[in-house]
């Protein structure tokens, strides 16, 4: 287990931040965190990151205790914060090879491996601009470079896709898949949830300080599938079709949205297919029929205002 914290709570004087916080991250997983601002994403990253200390409970990174073993934690970790700094007048070169001296990497070594960076991150047509004249998506791949330099063992990304345009997220989306198929352990917060359901093998929900779910994904999305939804839409006579359906079997009740029909099946009834069958038998011509998705998105709202239990 790369990541673990026990009971994990951070106090700012009367207000929870984390309040016992109990997470396993295994390694090699890309672990996507997400909640609603104010819940506590930042300070986990922080405290994993050694950054902030916790009031109480207990938060490993590759088996190392944070503040007891900080020292020894940081070599091993990569922090990408949700805003980017950097020094006047430096050139990307220059802040690369700045940070990688801060590594002790020197010489040819530091030569060859700031070049595998800016391959990797594909910034090498940008290495003489100066870093303050960088795009947000640039500055955003920059910062990512900067903590490959050491190549640590795990990435704490904090929004990483926040502000940028949509080509800008879809390449940090991608040099990200690449750094997970290199072995990386990803911990990375997002509001951008589809992304995140493409990139991520496990999720965190949190609020208020506390998890409210840890897993994988597919079992998230089966876990806030409150009924099966079927939406139909028939060519017409749609008044009509819908008092038809309310009398077949497994039907719990019948809502007209945008046009169609949204039939909510009761919760012994997964398979709809008699639905298509009674239409067709009763001379209605259907246009569509297919279940509501439940996705990432549908479960996230679901499970933050408290209806999967």
């Amino acid at each position: 287990m790369i990541i673990q914290t026990i009971n994990l709570t951070k106090r700012y004087g009367k207000l929870v931040a984390l309040d016992n916080l109990n997470l396993q991250i295994q390694d090699g997983e890309c672990f996507g965190y997400i909640g609603p601002n104010g819940a506590g994403k930042t300070t986990t990253i922080k405290i994993l990151a050694t950054l902030l200390q916790p009031t109480w409970g207990e938060a490993r990174v590759c088996d190392q205790v944070i503040g007891y073993e900080s020292r020894k934690i940081r070599p091993l970790i990569g922090y990408v914060p949700d805003f980017f700094g950097a020094y006047e007048d430096m050139v990307v070169q220059e802040y690369l090879e700045f940070f990688a001296s801060a590594y002790n990497i020197t010489g040819k070594e530091r030569t060859r491996i700031v070049g595998d960076v800016f391959e990797l991150t594909d910034l090498t047509h940008k290495r003489d601009a100066l870093v303050d004249s960088l795009s947000r998506g640039m500055q955003q791949r920059l910062s990512i470079a900067r903590v490959l330099l050491h190549d640590p063992r795990v990435l704490l990304l904090d929004e990483p896709a926040s502000g940028l345009d949509p080509r800008a997220r879809i390449e940090i989306r991608e040099l990200l898949k690449e750094l997970r198929n290199m072995g990386k352990t990803i911990v990375i917060s997002s509001h951008i949830l589809h992304e995140l359901a493409e990139l991520c093998t496990t999720i965190g929900i949190i609020e208020h300080g506390q998890m409210l779910y840890h897993g994988p994904i597919e079992d998230i999305v089966k876990r806030a599938r409150l009924a099966t939804k079927v939406h139909v839409r028939v060519a017409e006579q749609q008044d009509l079709a819908a008092l038809m359906l309310q009398k077949v079997k497994g039907v719990r009740g019948i809502e007209e949205q945008n046009g169609g029909l949204i039939v909510e099946m009761d919760d012994e009834t997964h398979d709809f297919s008699h639905i298509a069958a009674s239409l067709v038998s009763n001379n209605f011509k259907i246009r569509e029929i297919k279940e509501e998705e439940v996705n990432l998105e549908t479960a996230f709202m679901r499970l933050t205002k408290g209806l999967v239990q």
